[in-house]
């Protein structure tokens, strides 16, 4: 039986990543159409190539390759009436529902999605995924692979896990899924 090798990649930066608020459905921040190119090669051997339904997801697949599927499952959290919102301003204006929300998974203070919610969607997404052998590449969000590590990782506090623009996070499943952390090629640059 062959293994189920997912590649999560979260998207390129945002403007919402560098003033620290919660995503709206926006654009990358950088010329995403001039560094297409830069990436086409570095997916080898990918079976299937995966996107989150926002723009940003979308145009982040495209540096990758062509006809990304877009899968409802890789969607960002639901942040409600907190989309758009600086985090700076929210610790001013609504510290303890902010608090809260940072301590409890099962609390939605903003009228969207809890993070218990979303490891629950996360996780029926990779249970989907076992009976699909190959390479699978998806491109998603930091919230999306804090949930996918934390089911991985069967409960470690995914607010711990930081996860970077372009960063990539390997996972294998073969009778159960388990973290992949690959070595650098001394031949390659960086």
């Amino acid at each position: 039986m062959q293994a189920t090798h997912l590649t999560l990649i979260c998207h390129a930066r945002t403007a919402a990543q560098k003033l620290a608020r919660f995503a709206l459905d926006e654009p990358l921040e950088l010329d995403w159409q001039s560094a297409r190119l830069s990436r086409r090669g570095q997916l080898k051997g990918a079976a299937q190539l995966l996107c989150g339904p926002e723009l940003r997801t979308r145009q982040t697949a495209a540096l990758f390759g062509s006809d990304p599927q877009v899968v409802e499952a890789l969607r960002d959290c639901d942040f409600g009436r907190w989309a758009g919102v600086r985090i700076k301003d929210l610790q001013k204006a609504e510290s303890e529902a902010l608090q809260g929300w940072t301590v409890d998974p099962d609390s939605a203070p903003h009228g969207g999605e809890s993070l218990t919610q979303l490891e629950a969607r996360v996780a029926a997404w990779l249970t989907s995924l076992q009976s699909t052998p190959g390479h699978i590449v998806a491109i998603t969000h930091p919230f999306i692979i804090r949930a996918a590590l934390a089911h991985v990782l069967q409960g470690v506090l995914s607010n711990l896990i930081d996860v970077e623009p372009l960063s990539a996070v390997e996972l294998r499943f073969h009778g159960r899924w388990r973290l992949r952390l690959p070595g650098i090629d001394p031949e390659e640059t960086l």
